[in-house]
């Protein structure tokens, strides 16, 4: 078959980047490849694949759970994305965040976290690794002295989200990289809440980046994914974890993020637009008591999303209704376009309220038209009191 270039544009490495005609059909689709294991004409062959594969050479294929070729292909487009050397997909966003986690640390070992994280995050944290002995520190990020002040002779990783769940925080990356890395911390980005297409994390003074690629990546609600990108070094234990711990992404789902990623660009282009504009709606309106987007000058980090964003903001917008708990279940329950669910990152917009939190609502908004957006969350406004 003829040579074929993955382009140098983001938008055109985000469409080109792993892919390429299948070599047997010349199907132009990446084939899901449907198999739990793969075939050898000899033995020395068999055993020669197997060696390559337990050294973790992502393309050496002989069962599905430790490499498949759909899901390298999705490892592929991430890694050029991130401008990273290699990337590991995973199961799930919760399956990369754990191998990750458990290939760099053992009992003994500390890691200083970020106070606000999502939720199951929260429960490694609390839970999963104090039981193997893995001291745990949380830490408002945003407050680099108090991030120095955390870090103990056994801490290893300083690990934060970006843009933080639910209250979009947004940490100042190049400051906190240079920080962990004076005292040889291996600094890990959850970028979940911003895409590549926006930020890319290890531009920025990052080692590893993670997203649960079931968000943005994927694009469309349909599959659940994680991906891990990085130097191989680093990323090797992580293969190797995502094997042992039987984490393997589904062909299915890598074949589904794979069309998903593609449109990526278009994507958070339009999601940030219309959650700028729905952001600015809701600061005005007199049934709101706060607003919290990035892009807004009076969220406490705007000049920090500013420098490291530009113009683009990201898609999530979380808010608070006059009249907690009450105007939070008014508002979302008489929504006529937009759907309460839990995700986010999908062309639908949804709406996720947490009445645990006093009453907030976070957003992720779609790629709908404003204007119909703008009329739904009016009607759910309406029905405040």
């Amino acid at each position: 078959m003829r040579e074929r270039t993955d382009g140098e544009g983001f938008a055109t490495r985000a469409i080109h980047a792993g892919e390429r005609p299948d070599p047997t059909t010349h199907a132009h689709n990446t084939p899901i490849y449907a198999t739990a294991t793969f075939a050898f004409d000899t033995a020395a062959e068999k055993e020669a694949a197997v060696d390559r594969a337990l050294e973790w050479d992502p393309t050496s294929y002989f069962y599905s759970r430790t490499g498949n070729p759909t899901n390298r292909a999705l490892e592929e487009k991430v890694a050029s994305l991130e401008g990273a050397e290699d990337c590991v997909v995973s199961s799930s966003g919760m399956a990369a965040v754990a191998s990750t986690l458990f290939a760099h640390l053992a009992a003994g070992d500390h890691i200083v976290v970020g106070d606000e994280l999502f939720a199951i995050t929260r429960v490694l944290w609390e839970d999963d690794l104090p039981r193997r002995g893995i001291a745990v520190s949380t830490v408002d990020m945003c407050d680099l002295a108090a991030v120095e002040a955390a870090i103990r002779p056994a801490t290893k990783i300083l690990f934060m989200e970006t843009s933080t769940n639910p209250r979009l925080r947004m940490p100042d990356l190049p400051a906190l990289a240079g920080l962990a890395h004076r005292h040889a911390l291996l600094v890990v980005a959850d970028n979940t809440f911003l895409g590549p297409a926006l930020f890319r994390p290890l531009e920025h003074g990052a080692d590893l980046v993670l997203h649960a690629a079931t968000k943005y990546l994927s694009g469309h609600g349909d599959a659940v994914s994680g991906v891990v990108s990085g130097p191989k070094a680093l990323l090797d234990p992580i293969r190797k974890q995502v094997d042992t711990f039987g984490q393997a992404a589904s062909p299915f789902s890598s074949f589904l993020v794979l069309r998903g990623v593609r449109t990526l660009p278009l994507r958070s282009e339009k999601g940030s637009a219309n959650a700028a504009a729905l952001a600015a709606f809701l600061e005005g309106h007199e049934k709101v008591e706060w607003v919290r987007y990035p892009g807004l000058a009076s969220h406490p980090d705007h000049a920090v999303a500013s420098r490291l964003l530009g113009d683009r903001h990201g898609a999530m917008v979380t808010f608070k209704p006059r009249g907690g708990v009450e105007a939070m279940a008014a508002f979302t329950d008489h929504l006529a376009l937009c759907d309460i669910a839990v995700s986010l990152g999908d062309v639908f917009t949804l709406v996720y309220p947490r009445p645990k939190d006093g009453g907030i609502v976070r957003v992720s908004v779609g790629c709908e038209d404003v204007a119909d957006l703008v009329a739904d969350f009016t009607l759910g406004l309406s029905f405040v009191a």
